[in-house]
């Protein structure tokens, strides 16, 4: 798969072109998305002598478009203007339709819970605009703003979860080719977020209070249904319990997430939750809490960083989900394109699209896959 196969295609400068400083110099990409984390991690690695040039992907967002190129983008560009950094957009949107919305639709409408921002760091920022990257400036290496750290260790290339326990964001990257992990810097690996508060404001740069983004960028900050189309979200079915009798009517199975509570459409005397969701029978089934704990989550489409933490009866943390913290699981069958781990305990509501993660007992990431039913 190539940048071509998709069209991503590399924009003129925002403002001058970059061309390669001292020879010798470090070289680096620094992906900006115009938020702060991205922005006071530029400036982190100025400081430390790299030669940064500032890449933002430009991706289809009718919400929140003011141009050709984005609110969000603007931003970045700017703050690289203010930092004294070269800057440049690389349209994506063909291959962001391609590769991250559509089967996010697709997901939802199978009934799955998708995690698209793992897929863009994954086919995306880490497979072809690293390529593209390489190919138009030479540049090796990239760094983005997560919280996460990576470190050579004693066997190797590990990425391992950031400082701020709360703030990490490994779950995220685990999808990097192993290959990628030396040229891959995160600057932020040891802050918290108020620290690169402090640092922005201190930097006086315009995004220092930013609000964090917290929803899809695609949806434009609004509600994931709306990036749906197609009607999906208002396919009405049978709404059932968990022995199979109808008691009432969904709203469309898009509506719906495993384990969820809220915004059922039916009134009980107890907690109910999402415990099935058939998208060929077009039902959502709801059971008490206890129904939607398991012992045994399965993953497919695999990346695997550390391979021999997979073999054995070696003691690893899982987490099903980007929030809490990872809880010890087993390998209970593994052949390279399937992996199913046993928790020690019950976790709940494994959701099919979800990521399954896994670390060692150094919080290095084992390998990650996408939860299937």
């Amino acid at each position: 798969m190539s940048d071509m196969d998709h069209k991503i295609k590399l924009m003129e400068p925002s403002f001058e072109p970059w061309v390669a400083e001292k020879a010798g110099q470090k070289r680096i990409a620094m992906l900006m998305s115009g938020g702060v984390d991205s922005s006071v991690s530029a400036h982190l690695l100025k400081q430390a002598g790299w030669d940064v040039l500032g890449i933002t992907m430009k991706v289809p967002v009718p919400q929140c478009d003011v141009g050709a190129r984005g609110c969000c983008g603007a931003d970045a560009a700017f703050v690289c203007h203010e930092l004294g950094l070269k800057h440049y957009f690389v349209d994506v949107c063909d291959a962001f339709e391609e590769l991250i919305i559509e089967p996010f639709r697709k997901s939802y409408a199978m009934g799955q819970t998708p995690n698209p921002c793992v897929d863009c760091n994954s086919l995306l920022k880490f497979s072809l605009l690293w390529d593209l990257i390489e190919k138009e400036f030479g540049i090796e290496c990239v760094a983005t703003g997560h919280y996460a750290k990576v470190y050579e260790g004693e066997n190797g290339w590990r990425l391992g979860r950031g400082d701020d326990r709360e703030k990490d964001q490994s779950y995220f990257l685990y999808g990097i080719p192993a290959r990628r992990l030396s040229k891959l810097v995160l600057p932020l690996s040891n802050y918290s977020k108020n620290q690169i508060r402090e640092i922005a404001g201190e930097l006086g740069l315009s995004v220092a209070e930013k609000a964090e983004s917290m929803e899809l960028c695609f949806a434009g900050e609004g509600d994931y249904r709306g990036a749906l189309g197609d009607g999906q979200a208002e396919m009405a079915g049978e709404l059932l319990d968990i022995e199979g009798n109808v008691i009432g009517e969904h709203k469309g199975v898009s509506n719906y997430t495993i384990g969820q509570r809220r915004g059922l459409g039916y009134a009980s005397t107890e907690p109910l939750y999402v415990s099935k969701i058939d998208p060929m029978r077009n039902t959502v089934t709801l059971g008490k809490r206890g129904d939607v704990f398991a012992e045994s989550v399965r993953a497919v489409e695999l990346n695997v960083l550390i391979e021999k933490e997979l073999k054995g009866d070696v003691e690893l943390f899982g987490k099903i989900r980007s929030g809490g913290e990872p809880k010890g699981c087993r390998v209970a069958e593994y052949g390279g394109e399937c992996l199913c781990v046993r928790f020690d305990e019950g976790v709940f509501a494994p959701a099919a699209g979800q990521k399954l993660v896994l670390y060692d007992g150094d919080d290095c990431v084992v390998a990650g896959g996408t939860i299937i039913s």
